[in-house]
């Protein structure tokens, strides 16, 4: 492959600095997530496109480790290029529900020789084919394990309105507390598009004695149809002032886009403005639509 980094089992090259230490600091910051490809041939297009959101500098990017239940076959390769060439943190996820204990011992190993020392931990998507290991059943069973595997910063997911797959909110902050005293040094929500969703979660998790940075997570939709495929994955409210705009702008994508980074710029704005520090951007691998945010925060956030 083209741009293919091979690790020497030396621990050679540049560890990133901590994401904890960042969150730890009293200045606001944006984060933003990129996602591999799915074949060796694209890899080229996607590091180009992270390239150009690392250029923004960032407090650190997020690399994916495969949706639907896939696995992170370029997710170390593609972390590693990013920290190399500009230097900003990476976040390199890992997940365990497609994985036996060997497989993410051997994920770990490489994470560790390549430099890459955070890790959010996830349980991950249940495979399309419904193929599943049985080493781990829950994301806490994860953390537990990278804690047990070195020095890395451990990130995880929470869910503001609560995970599609629990009935109960109540219960789903008794599994999140779980995973926080598995390790977690750090949380990050999925996207909402209602603050006062992830205020009210705030209070719920510190009332269950969940003390670690819990970061808000923005997904700046551009499109109708991207609405319709967060909501049908995640169960997501959307607001009826949202979905206003959606039904208005939808048909048209040059309107769709400027009305969804001004959406989401809104909510950054109105997060800051509440005293959030930090603010996760799930940028789709689209550096305009990253920078254009930038442009809308440039007197609020100074990356």
């Amino acid at each position: 492959m083209t741009g293919t980094i091979v690790f020497t089992g030396k621990n050679d090259y540049n560890k990133c600095m901590k994401i904890i230490d960042t969150i730890k600091s009293d200045r606001v910051t944006l984060s933003f997530e990129v996602f591999p490809p799915k074949t060796s041939d694209k890899f080229e297009d996607v590091l180009r496109a992270a390239g150009e959101i690392a250029a923004l500098k960032p407090s650190y990017i997020s690399v994916t480790y495969g949706a639907g239940g896939g696995r992170g076959r370029f997710t170390a390769e593609l972390a590693q290029k990013i920290h190399l060439d500009s230097g900003v943190p990476v976040l390199a996820h890992l997940t365990c529900v497609s994985s036996t204990r060997e497989d993410v011992a051997s994920a770990l190993c490489e994470y560790r020789e390549r430099g890459l020392n955070n890790v959010l931990a996830l349980r991950g998507d249940i495979p399309e084919d419904g193929k599943i290991e049985h080493d781990y059943r829950y994301a806490s069973e994860l953390v537990e394990e990278i804690r047990q595997s070195g020095d890395f910063c451990i990130g995880g997911a929470c869910y503001p309105e609560g995970h599609i797959e629990c009935e109960h909110k109540a219960d789903d902050i008794a599994h999140l507390k779980t995973k926080v005293d598995a390790g977690c040094d750090f949380l990050t929500t999925q996207m909402f598009f209602d603050n006062n969703i992830f205020y009210n979660f705030l209070y719920r998790a510190k009332d269950a004695g969940i003390q670690v940075p819990i970061i808000p997570g923005i997904m700046p939709i551009t499109t109708a149809r991207q609405l319709s495929r967060a909501v049908a994955m995640s169960g997501t409210n959307v607001p009826e002032r949202f979905r206003a705009i959606v039904d208005k702008f939808g048909p048209d994508p040059k309107a769709m886009r400027q009305a969804g980074i001004v959406y989401a710029s809104e909510q950054i704005i109105d997060l800051v403005a509440n005293g959030v520090r930090h603010i996760h951007v799930y940028s789709m691998n689209k550096p305009k639509v990253a920078k254009a945010i930038l442009d809308n925060l440039s007197y609020i956030i100074t990356l």
